[in-house]
């Protein structure tokens, strides 16, 4: 491939540690364009936007020479638990929120995600995840706001838990002051249904994380699913309360873990708009042929099964049903799944980065980004492909949201 010397290396770093400027030339890269791979394509920034797209005319110099290196969109990570997991490295060991946020951000960077849906989790859980509760849900939304327009777009995705009356009310009050429309998922997760239908697999991570024995951890588990029955009438109350938000466009309503054609139309009754997490192939394909998008998980993308048995992302993408991945509780996972399911086969490089890119982004009602066409915000990442694994070398985040 040809190449011309630009601004050096160094200056593109330092772009990316930055902002680079509203208008630039990109030049030497390989655009991965929505349905094909441009090579020695060269790229046109004007007021953080994307002005043009196409072959490097032989020649003609650019602000930044790539070198060769793919060219993708920013990524849109729909779902991330990262950051409570930051914020506690270890069982007891917190650290302060504020580092928490920077320190993640920076593995968020070094990931290519450029937008990013933070999970805060309005639930009472059964204790075994000591960073979830209604406090912590809220004050990770504050951290967010505070940290303002950053290197990385942060985003809050709103996690309820249908059974927890408190994560209702503070997700009401909260999303009463907003006065924007809100992402919001609702979920179920009492053992024996949803993504716990198989109850053993929730038992093992119990005795995992609060180091219980197997007879100890079933006995905690039938505590739990106890208590959660004893709360129907609050899920029943939660799903009417949201149906009657989605309906408005108050919320953007997704569904976390169905596991059936009927919960998926019940989701399309009450105003959702994207199935998250299928745990069956009915599900998913239930929503698809409502047009709902499907988000499945990177790291079962990666692993080639899910993690508590569930459906495999794997089969459900060669099946044509999944339209985008989020990265779940792994950042580097979403760009790594991408290349790997281009490597073997599953799918062509530019659907491949769909998922994570212009598919994410619609699921999230996004329109104006994850794509490398005219008009869209010229979030761009240069990524080395690797054997498998593809290697980012620059972010270049538009200024601005």
């Amino acid at each position: 491939m040809h190449r011309r010397p630009g601004v050096s290396a160094p200056t593109a770093q330092r772009w990316s540690l930055l902002r680079p400027p509203a208008d630039y030339v990109l030049g030497h890269v390989r655009a991965v364009l929505p349905d094909r791979v441009l090579d020695d394509a060269r790229v046109a920034v004007r007021d953080g936007r994307i002005a043009e797209v196409g072959p490097h005319p032989a020649g003609t110099g650019a602000d930044v020479d790539g070198g060769g290196a793919y060219c993708l969109p920013g990524l849109v990570d729909v779902h991330s638990d990262g950051l409570e997991r930051e914020r506690m490295p270890r069982p007891g060991a917190e650290v302060p929120w504020r580092f928490a946020l920077l320190s993640f951000e920076g593995k968020l960077r070094a990931a290519g995600i450029t937008t990013v849906f933070h999970g805060a989790a309005f639930e009472q859980g059964d204790g075994s995840l000591k960073v979830r509760s209604v406090d912590a849900a809220l004050e990770l939304c504050r951290q967010v706001a505070d940290r303002g327009d950053g290197p990385v777009e942060h985003r809050i995705l709103h996690r309820l838990d249908v059974r927890s009356a408190g994560g209702l009310a503070a997700l009401r009050t909260r999303l009463a002051g907003l006065g924007t429309t809100a992402l919001v998922s609702h979920e179920d997760h009492t053992p024996g249904q949803g993504q716990y239908a198989d109850r053993s697999f929730y038992e093992r991570w119990v005795m995992g994380t609060r180091d219980l024995t197997a007879e100890q951890a079933r006995a905690h588990v039938d505590a739990f699913v106890a208590a959660r029955e004893a709360n129907l009438d609050v899920r029943d109350e939660a799903l009417s309360v949201l149906g009657d938000l989605a309906r408005t466009g108050a919320v953007r309503l997704v569904g976390h873990d169905p596991a059936s054609a009927a919960e998926i139309a019940a989701l399309a009754g009450r105003g959702g708009a994207v199935a998250e997490f299928p745990t069956t192939l009915e599900a998913a394909a239930a929503a698809r042929e409502r047009g709902m998008p499907v988000v499945m998980g990177a790291p079962n993308a990666l692993r080639g099964g899910s993690h508590s048995g569930n459906a495999s992302a794997r089969e459900l993408l060669a099946r044509g049903l999944v339209t985008a991945l989020a990265s779940d509780y792994l950042p580097s996972g979403l760009l790594a799944a991408a290349f790997l399911l281009a490597a073997d086969g599953v799918m062509a490089l530019p659907a491949a980065v769909r998922l994570v890119t212009a598919g994410a982004a619609d699921a999230v009602g996004l329109p104006d980004r994850g794509a490398l066409t005219p008009g869209s915000r010229a979030d761009l990442v240069l990524a080395e492909a690797g054997r498998p694994w593809p290697v980012v070398r620059t972010v270049l985040r538009a200024e601005g949201p």
